[in-house]
Parts: structure tokens; sequence; C-alpha cells
């Protein structure tokens, strides 16, 4: 049997969904269809990455056949300078099938509840809690993901104290889970006189959203309250009172929702906050207990690790976790920031690869 022989049968089911999605009756269930279509892109790239594995194998039993007849001595260098070449590029594809045949995270394909706080820095700091708000929407909108405000404690000036909101979309946790930890920015604040640099930071938490079966609440451990929601500088307005305070009494976790048009639905996204969070915590304890000896190369996500830096006076962005180091850092604020995910991503796999072989 040669290697990846088992993929035979996985590019089968690749084909056949192509071919159930290319059927009149495809579409008549969204459930389904968006199923399959999930499916789909998840194959795609293992698939197109064993078919370019196959096909070269093709071209080195090819080579080796025209070898075993060939006389003429320049011929036959020639045929073996490119038998060198296929055996480096099989090396390489084998590598990547490994990376991509690396189990997925559970939690890759849900939607995430995502906040951002402003930390050390006053003003500065709720003004980049506001870019990175911005790009994490900008960069949703690449995708074709959905974001929805759950809540916003605004300042006079236009930043953030704290935003939560929510992302959903196509797997959306795989390429937001490294995003969780400390964001730094350093650069001369609008309101500095003298030129000075000013280092602030800013703290983002990416949780998986939970499902109800996954975490079910005690409606008796629950104090619910309702009041006004406020504007910027917490000025409030003339509303009814619609907006919904969940506090979790045996671990005091409270959430606030005020962005939802009534009473009933702000209850309904403060809940579905509080158990992400709440599973969040289980997650986080479990993992402090049992895997504290296997801290990936790309971090735990733990809210006092610094993760990145952004730093304004030299136009980089830096990820400190994988010694990333990239330019033009107002594209990255601008949502291009599949030039920082993808590299975290493949440095994930790695890491996973290495554990696999070291077990």
């Amino acid at each position: 049997m040669t290697p990846f022989s088992d993929l035979h049968e996985v590019e089968r089911r690749y084909e056949e969904l192509a071919y159930r999605m290319s059927t009149p009756d495809a579409a008549a269930n969204p459930d389904d269809y968006a199923r399959m279509m999930r499916d789909y892109k998840e194959l795609t790239p293992l698939i197109e990455e064993y078919r370019r594995y196959t096909a070269l194998q093709r071209e080195e039993q090819e080579a080796k056949t025209m070898l075993a007849q060939e006389t003429d001595p320049a011929f036959t260098a020639m045929v073996q300078q490119e038998l060198c070449e296929i055996a480096r590029n099989l090396t390489q594809s084998e590598e990547n099938l490994r990376l991509l045949l690396v189990p997925r995270d559970a939690n890759d394909q849900k939607n995430v509840i995502l906040e951002i706080r402003a930390g050390a820095g006053g003003e500065e700091a709720a003004l980049f809690a506001h870019s990175l708000w911005r790009m994490y929407t900008m960069y949703a909108a690449k995708q074709g993901w959905n974001c929805e405000t759950i809540s916003a404690n605004e300042t006079e000036l236009g930043g953030v104290k704290e935003i939560v909101f929510s992302v959903d979309g196509l797997d959306v946790y795989s390429r937001l889970k490294f995003e969780s930890g400390v964001h730094r920015v350093q650069r001369v604040p609008e309101t500095e006189t003298q030129g000075r640099i000013h280092t602030s930071t800013v703290t983002v938490a990416v949780m998986p959203e939970a499902e109800e079966v996954e975490l079910e609440l005690d409606m008796k451990d629950l104090r619910i309250d309702t009041f006004r929601s406020s504007g910027a500088g917490g000025q409030h307005i003339n509303k009814t009172s619609s907006a919904i305070r969940v506090t979790h009494l045996p671990t005091g976790t409270v959430v606030e929702c005020q962005d939802q048009r009534s009473q009933r639905e702000n209850k309904e996204r403060a809940l579905t906050v509080l158990r992400s969070r709440l599973l969040q915590r289980k997650q986080a304890a479990y993992d402090e207990a049992y895997n504290a000896q296997r801290q990936s190369q790309v971090g735990s996500g733990d809210r006092s690790e610094k993760i990145r830096t952004y730093n304004f006076p030299q136009d980089r962005v830096t990820d400190h976790r994988i010694g990333l180091t990239l330019r033009n850092l107002q594209s990255v604020l601008d949502g291009d920031l599949d030039r920082v995910v993808e590299p975290l991503i493949l440095a994930d796999r790695e890491e996973k690869l290495k554990q696999q072989n070291e077990e």
C-alpha cells in the first residue's frame, strides 16, 4: 500500500459532493446544501494536494521507465536531473499532505463571540480598540461573514472601552482563534503635542459560540436585570428599558446586551454570550489541569500573553508567537488579516504534527 492511499476514498467522496451540489434538487434544502458546501470547501485543499502528489508519482514512474530504456548519456543525464526535481517536489507534497491531515479543532467550524477591551493607555487604548474592531469587521466582510454588535461602551472621542460582538459564517473560529491575547500598539497619539511615542494595550478574547446542548444553564443560578441603553460617554438616551444584564451567581460572570431591538432579543443574545464565557472557563480549567505540558508554538491564547505589536513609526506588525514581521501595517488594519492568519494556522498544524510524531 502506497502512502496516503486511503485518500482515494476521500477523493471519491469529494467528487460525489461536487456531483450532488450540481443537481437541480441540491438547493431544495438550504441546510443540506450549506453542509455539503462546507464539507466540499474543507476537503478542497487536501484533494488538490493529493492530486498533485499522485501526478508527481506518475511522472516519477514514467521517468524511471524512460531511464531504464535509454542508452544515450546526454538524455540519461537530463532524465536523472528531472527525477531529482520530482523527488524534491514529492517530499514537499508529502509534507503538505501530512499537515493537511492533522485533525482539526472541534470548534473550528463554530461562530464566535469576540470581545475587545481597552487596556493600559487610557483614551489611546480605547481608540486602538476601535481600530481593532474595525479591522475584524473589515476582515469578516472579506470572508463573507456577518458581524452583529451585542454591547458597546463608547468614548466621546470615538474609541471604545469595551465592545462585544458576534461573528457568524463559515469556519469563523478556525481563522480567528489565534487573535485571543494582548495586542500592543506603539504610535504617537493625536493628542501628543511633543511627538512622543506611546505604548498602549488592548485585550482581545475570541470564544466559540456555545450551543445549549453543550452547556445548559440553570435559571435559578441567574439574576436578570433590565436597564436603559446608554450612548457614548455613558450618557443615557431616551429609550425603553430593553437592555439586559445577566449575572451568573455561582461564578459572578456578568453579561450585558443592549443593541438588539427588544428585551427578548437582548436576553437571548446575553445568554448566548454567557454560555460561551462559561464554556471557555470550563475548557481553560481542563487545559490547565491536563495539558499544561503541551503549549503550542502559537500560544494558548491567554489574555496576559502579549501576542502582537502594531508599530506605526516603523510601519510594521509583529506576531511574537511565531516571530512574524510584516510591513504595510495599514493594510492589516484595513482587513488584510490573512497575511497574519495563514502563517499562524500553518505554525499550529506543524506543531500538532510534531506532537503526533513524538507520541
